[in-house]
């Protein structure tokens, strides 16, 4: 691999509530999935990112979520299919309009905490979350946990996906995230995770959390923007990736 996208969840802040550095790290990444006001983000703090975005080139994407703005986007919920199309479509027009008044677009969308993990594996609520997309825009990209079945259903559906593994998340034995309630799920060591992000893109594969080797075919790597180092973790990796010829790329540019 020669090129691989960096992404970071960004726009999170909420009123007088910081969260993260959009600005850094919007220097660093090459796509950023800005939050839609569902587990986080208030509108001036998504508009500003959105503008920041736009600045620097960087690929926006819509990064949905459960509405649980209480639990960060974090709590299973079991909702019908109609609400959740709704609420996605919902979420995916709002970031659009901003992005459309900053001169940009969005190009895929990334769903957020319990969702995402919910969507990996349950194809009810995974195929609400595609017809969302095929109803607002068939032609945006959905990015999901490299591996996941939800990736072969959004083809199946016709959409275009990339597959994404975490950078600061430690793996199953079977290509899982490790639950963050077990001990060593987040990675925090920014030479470690930059070591098992070389050997990411070089040999597509990464240690789990057992010490076993694991196969993971993924195009974009993410550095949650709320995990404690966020930007020398995100800093680190683009480091080791331009000292070793590995271009940071939006997958969209691709």
């Amino acid at each position: 691999m020669t090129a691989i996208d960096l992404n970071s969840d960004l726009g999170e802040s909420y009123g007088a509530w910081r969260m993260g550095d959009d600005e850094t790290m919007l220097g660093i990444v090459s796509s950023a999935n800005v939050a839609c006001g569902f587990h986080a983000g208030d509108p001036a703090g998504i508009w500003k990112t959105v503008k920041a975005a736009a600045e620097k080139g960087v690929s926006i994407g819509a990064h949905v979520s459960y509405p649980d703005r209480v639990g960060f986007g974090r709590r299973d919920m079991d909702v019908t299919s109609g609400e959740l199309i709704a609420d996605v479509i919902y979420q995916i027009g709002a970031l659009k309009g901003m992005a459309t008044a900053a001169g940009t677009t969005v190009g895929y969308v990334k769903p957020h905490g319990a969702l995402y993990n919910r969507i990996a594996h349950d194809p009810k609520q995974g195929q609400a979350v595609i017809d969302a997309l095929k109803a607002i825009d068939p032609a945006l990209v959905l990015m999901g946990l490299a591996n996941a079945p939800i990736l072969n259903l959004a083809q199946a559906s016709g959409l275009k996906t990339v597959a994404e593994a975490f950078a600061d998340r430690a793996y199953t034995p079977d290509g899982q995230l490790v639950s963050r309630r077990e001990p060593g799920a987040v990675l925090h060591d920014t030479q470690l995770i930059a070591r098992r992000m070389l050997q990411l893109a070089r040999q597509g594969t990464l240690e789990a959390i057992d010490g076993s080797t694991i196969k993971i075919d993924a195009q974009s790597i993410c550095v949650h923007g709320d995990s404690p180092g966020a930007v020398a973790i995100a800093q680190e990796i683009r480091r080791a990736f331009e000292a070793d010829g590995i271009t940071v790329r939006s997958f969209l540019s691709a």
